[in-house]
């Protein structure tokens, strides 16, 4: 969500010619295709098996050699080539399979290292693969909570309004919250520190802020409530500057880039994840990176407008984080987060949601396929528009070039993610999140009533979602200068009546909800959604 949105943890034409990047083919806002000029070894795999790291490699044609030799790089995030270690060496051949310890929990782990081969050419190491990660972090977890998955039904709670009886009343079954990674960072000196040694190094938590956490996520755990935590990086903490990246520095924005430039902002980001990842297993069940990343300027700033730069950094960024904390709880799932602006983008800073996904399927397809999952927010366009069942037809459109996809089409990402290239290592659809939706009640509290149904019964009525996280609970006072009054409350505390159609929506009383708002639509819901039946409208003003 853009204008108007503030979040606080606990409060919060495409280029046509096509330009050569380190080794691949780059069309500007369209996805990398990949090369293997000069890199012949592929990597195939590289899996955990007990206390080692095993890696399958193969070659078309055995590359020439000073010895006859592969040598296997593990380099950090942020070193690309041969700069990092040698940490094995195999027969040069068609197929081979190298190992090495992993070193967890060690100034020399290999968990979150990516892995590349090289071969003695002239006295110097030519690289003649890709990179690849560690695809089975999970192999080592020592936790293995059960996911809370009983319904879709989600909010973005009012933390004063958190008693056990109105989460139940609403019957919420999962929760999104923000955490700033500046809020929860300090060092030694401050009163109350939590310290973690990870990897042969100290670091420390804000004890306040962590049990503030520790007591929020306990209790939504125990009513049953499915938690989701976002983890932002406000740049505002004294004691997290290393984790802004160097290319984000001096700017005004909600939220920056994590610094993977270096190895005191990658070492710091690895002891986070694994941090959150064990001290949450049970009481967290996902987590998403970072928030709408395409949109640059306000969520993932970096100084740079090239998409692939961005989305190279993010990548950075998602394996350490996806990596430590599957290391941890093996049950976790771990979201990208994009916003509804699929081939349209209201700000010249963003990138389009569609070009964004698309770029960092490439370099997970070629780094090493994951489980990761996709967190999407399908506002309507624009955001104060109040029919969720009828947008503007300039904007919301039925093929894949629509300018933007919202509830109404929804259907047409839920299409795109079956394809396969964008499945699951098993081969299956990846987890969809819709992980924050809303509508304004500021044209008339009906308006909002029948959006939330519409919403919330088209999203259970396709199976790849696993989740419509309503934003928020209670309206906010600048929000709604922009015309969002996206709550189930209003600023003086009262329930308006869009509280009690959520309420009823997936209850023994939900036939009530459908028949106010089909009466509110003026057809059928269930058969609107069933026939996937869209309406559009001329204009983009509100029609009252």
């Amino acid at each position: 969500m853009k204008k108007g949105r503030i979040r606080t943890a606990l409060s919060a034409a495409a280029f046509t010619a096509a330009l050569i990047v380190g080794g691949a083919l780059f069309h500007k806002d369209c996805a990398l295709e990949a090369r293997a000029d000069g890199r012949p070894v592929s990597i195939s795999s590289c899996t955990i098996s007990g206390s080692d790291v095993v890696c399958s490699l193969s070659a078309g044609s055995v590359p020439a050699s000073d010895d006859g030799k592969y040598y296997i790089y593990a380099d950090e995030v942020y070193q690309d080539g041969t700069a990092g270690e040698v940490v094995a060496t195999v027969a040069a051949g068609s197929s081979a399979t190298a190992s090495f310890p992993l070193n967890y929990n060690s100034e020399g782990s290999n968990l979150s290292r990516k892995f590349l081969v090289a071969v003695k050419r002239g006295g110097q190491m030519v690289q003649v693969s890709d990179e690849h990660y560690i695809t089975n972090p999970e192999a080592i977890a020592a936790h293995t909570a059960p996911r809370k998955e009983t319904g879709i039904k989600g909010i973005l709670p009012d933390l004063t309004k958190c008693s056990k009886e109105e989460l139940q009343d609403l019957g919420v079954q999962q929760i999104v919250y923000n955490m700033d990674i500046n809020e929860i960072c300090v060092d030694a000196s401050v009163g109350g520190a939590i310290p973690f040694t990870y990897n042969g190094q100290t670091y420390y938590f804000n004890g306040g802020r962590i049990n503030s956490f520790d007591s929020m996520t306990q209790t939504f755990s125990s009513y049953g409530i499915q938690v989701t935590l976002a983890l932002l990086n406000s740049g505002k903490g004294p004691y997290a500057q290393d984790l802004v990246h160097p290319d984000a520095k001096d700017a005004e924005c909600p939220s920056y880039a994590l610094n993977v430039n270096d190895a005191a902002g990658a070492n710091h980001l690895k002891a986070i994840g694994a941090f959150l990842g064990q001290r949450y297993a049970g009481k967290v069940d996902n987590w998403i990176v970072g928030n709408e990343v395409n949109a640059r300027t306000s969520w993932w700033y970096t100084s740079s407008d090239s998409l692939d730069y961005n989305v190279n950094l993010y990548v950075k960024a998602f394996r350490i984080l996806y990596n430590e904390m599957k290391a941890q709880n093996a049950n976790l799932r771990i979201y990208n987060s994009i916003d509804q602006e699929w081939n349209r983008k209201s700000n010249p800073g963003s990138f389009l949601a569609k070009a964004y996904l698309d770029q960092f399927n490439y370099y997970m397809l070629r780094e090493g396929n994951i489980d990761w999952g996709l967190s999407y927010h399908p506002y309507n366009s624009p955001l104060y528009d109040p029919y969720a069942w009828n947008g503007p037809a300039v904007w919301v459109q039925s093929g894949l070039s629509t300018p933007y996809i919202t509830m109404q089409n929804i259907d047409i990402l839920i299409d795109y993610m079956h394809q396969s290239k964008f499945l699951n290592p098993s081969g299956e659809v990846r987890s969809i999140s819709l992980a924050e939706i809303g509508y304004t009640s500021a044209f008339g509290n009906d308006k909002q009533e029948a959006s939330i149904a519409y919403g919330y019964l088209k999203a259970r009525s396709l199976p790849d979602i696993d989740a419509f996280m309503l934003f928020r609970e209670t309206d906010d006072a600048h929000e709604m200068e922009s015309h969002l009054a996206m709550g189930l409350y209003d600023l003086n505390g009262n329930k308006k009546p869009a509280y009690d159609i959520y309420k009823n929506l997936g209850t023994a009383n939900e036939a009530a909800a459908k028949s106010r708002a089909s009466q509110i639509i003026g057809m059928d819901i269930d058969r609107m959604i069933a026939e996937k039946i869209v309406w559009t409208r001329s204009g983009t003003g509100v029609v009252q």
